[in-house]
This record gives C-alpha cells, structure tokens and sequence, in this order.
C-alpha cells in the first residue's frame, strides 16, 4: 500500500514538473512583425454587382500597396492569446480598372492603426510539449507537428489620410482624412523553428466604420470600407521572468 501511495506521488509530481516545462508557460510574451501587401474596397475603383462573380475581379495589382504591422503578444493559456497590434500602410483605389473608367477617380491612402486582439488556436503544434526540444534538441521530423492554425478577432481603430487626383478631390463628396473605428476578423498559420523563433502567414479582413476611407461615397453604396492584409509573420518569443514580466536579459541576449 505504501509503494503504490509512493508511485503515485510520484507521478503527480513528475506531471506537475512536465506542464511546468510546457513551452508556453516559460515564454508567455512574443513580440512579431509581419508585412505584405494591403488589398482596398471601397467606392473608387471596381466592378458593379452582376459584372462580377464572387467580388474576385475586385483584386487588381492596381489597388495593392503595402504594411508592416508590430505585435506584442501574451500567452493567457496554451490556446488563447491576447495580442496588440499597431499596424501602418498604404491603401489604393483606381477607376483605371473596373465599371467606372469614365469616372476616372483615384485615391491613395495612408493609415495608422492601433487594434487589440485575442487569438484562438484550433490545431496547435506539438513540439512545444517536448522537452528535449525546447533545451536544443532535434525538432519532430514530422513537418506538420510544427504547425498552429489560429484565428483572431477584435476591434480598433485607424488614422488616414487621402489624397486624390484632381478629379476626385474637386468632387464635393471628397474628405481628405479622419479616424474611423475598424473590426478586423483573420486566420493564420504558423511554423515553429525553433523554442525561440517562429514564422507564420496572416489572412486579415479589416471592417471600417465609414465609408471615406478612400475619400469619397457613393448615392450608391451599401456598404462601409474593407480592406485585407496578408502578410508574412516572424515571431520571436520572450522568456517571461519571475515577476512575470518579459525578461529584459533575454531579449539582449
């Protein structure tokens, strides 16, 4: 009876080392940056409903720019995150393609955009429970024990300015900037390399609550400003200290 007493501590305290290891727990903070180009819908540029089967032609090199988005993310468990994002970029709109060439019209934007978010990891990678990998050991061979597959959500804002071509900016539709409320909603992937790198792919769909984000409405228009980001992601994960704040040391190191 005292030997199967004995295992059983034994056990239960060999588990409570093991979950204490977990990856996670010991590097709780990641800080990220990604970039990619930015894809704009608004009232400038595109194609009419019925000249346009499921909105693909709406995506034109014409109307892509670029971003760069920092993160400063925090593990709250092994499947959440909470995550602020300040992202900045370039949006562009053009009647050089679409239904409205006649109109001729053309908006180029510039936005900052300060978001909160929480991740919700619905595959999460398995080399993160390893112990000999998180001390140097060989990562799993297997290509897909490496991977997280994730969503995101949350709610922000975004600073713009426009500027457009002479015809737009005489029309007296024309706003030159302001602040608008956004709801991003997003999947992504990403590859662990390493127990303190990471990289990754992000689909981001950006909801405005206004419709000038490219300067201009329509009598038309039912709809408020979208716009995409996919960008390319480098994590790096910071070793949460004792007092558990990011430990300053490491990221020097």
């Amino acid at each position: 009876m005292k030997k199967n007493l004995i295992l059983f501590l034994s056990v239960c305290f060999v588990s409570q080392i093991a979950e204490a290891q977990e990856l996670w727990m010991i590097k709780r903070y990641e800080a990220t940056l990604g970039f990619g180009p930015t894809f704009f819908f608004g009232d400038v540029g595109g194609f009419s409903v019925g000249e346009n089967s499921a909105g693909f032609k709406d995506f034109s090199f014409l109307q892509t720019r670029f971003n760069v988005d920092l993160n400063l993310k925090y593990r709250v468990l092994k499947n959440v995150t909470a995550r602020f994002s300040f992202s900045g970029g370039l949006l562009k709109a053009t009647d050089e393609r679409g239904s409205n060439e006649e109109r001729g019209f053309e908006a180029s934007t510039t936005f900052f955009s300060p978001v909160l978010l929480g991740e919700y990891y619905f595959i999460k990678n398995k080399v993160e429970d390893s112990y000999g990998f998180q001390n140097g050991g060989k990562r799993d061979a297997n290509f897909l024990n490496s991977l997280d597959l994730y969503f995101f959500s949350g709610m922000g804002g975004m600073f713009y300015s426009v500027s457009g071509n002479e015809k737009l900016e005489s029309h007296k539709n024309f706003k030159s900037g302001g602040f608008a409320a956004v709801f991003p909603v997003g999947v992504g992937s990403k590859f662990t390399y390493s127990p303190h790198f990471e990289f990754g792919l992000e689909l981001s769909g950006r909801y405005a609550l206004s419709d000038y984000i490219d300067g201009y409405t329509s009598q038309y228009s039912k709809y408020n400003d979208v716009y995409f980001y996919l960008n390319f992601v480098f994590i790096y994960k910071i070793k949460t200290g004792d007092n558990g704040l990011p430990s300053f040391r490491m990221i020097i190191d």
